[in-house]
């Protein structure tokens, strides 16, 4: 979840322990015409600018959605771990890009993954996560990086799922603009030790066009 909405389960700092990788399935840089993003392949070292990104745009984000403390409480430090972790050891048909400026910040980032539900067949992929600094917002940001984490997902994926918070209205109105369409599941999970409440919605679309 964040500024650009995502499907991330916030249960752990990438989403129900899924392992990341550093771009299995998208080599090389792109410039998106519209924006400012260079968007590319995350490594071991954008560890902690994706972790930046991921307190950030939670606390910007889900301001009013998720209580005041729980957001407070969010750690960077924790964070930066799990994800130079998880960019050192690449997991198969798991994707990580960062949306980074000209000056080399990292303002956002998408990771996508085989879907983690239930009902899915195997090819079916899921957006785990959008997160983009809320300086960023409005800029272009969020779609390069939507771009090319379908393009990633397409290569191995027909059809692909995200989940979002049901009353995030930013992040499913910029879905719904970019062609995803509800397609009727929607789940309750807890985090925080049972404190915090999540009322999730999914949404479904064909990578493959």
């Amino acid at each position: 979840m964040s500024a650009v909405g995502s499907a991330a389960v916030p249960s752990s700092p990438y989403g129900s322990g899924s392992a990341a990788s550093s771009g299995s399935a998208v080599s090389g840089l792109a410039t998106t015409s519209g924006s400012a993003a260079t968007v590319r392949p995350a490594v071991v070292a954008d560890a902690a600018g994706i972790a930046r990104v991921h307190v950030g745009s939670w606390r910007a984000a889900y301001a009013g959605l998720l209580p005041a403390d729980f957001l407070a409480g969010l750690s960077a430090s924790r964070r930066e771990a799990f994800w130079a972790e998880s960019l050192a050891a690449p997991a198969p048909r798991h994707t990580v890009l960062v949306a980074e400026t000209p000056d080399g910040t990292i303002a956002g980032f998408a990771a996508s993954t085989p879907s983690r539900d239930e009902d899915a067949t195997p090819d079916t992929g899921e957006l785990a996560s959008i997160y983009l600094l809320p300086e960023f917002w409005s800029q272009g940001f969020g779609r390069a990086l939507h771009a090319r984490a379908l393009t990633a997902l397409a290569t191995d994926f027909a059809t692909a799922t995200l989940w979002v918070l049901a009353g995030n209205t930013r992040a499913r109105t910029f879905y719904e603009r970019t062609g995803w369409t509800l397609d009727g599941r929607t789940k309750v999970e807890s985090v925080a030790n049972g404190t915090v409440t999540l009322e999730e919605v999914r949404y479904r679309t064909s990578p493959r066009g």
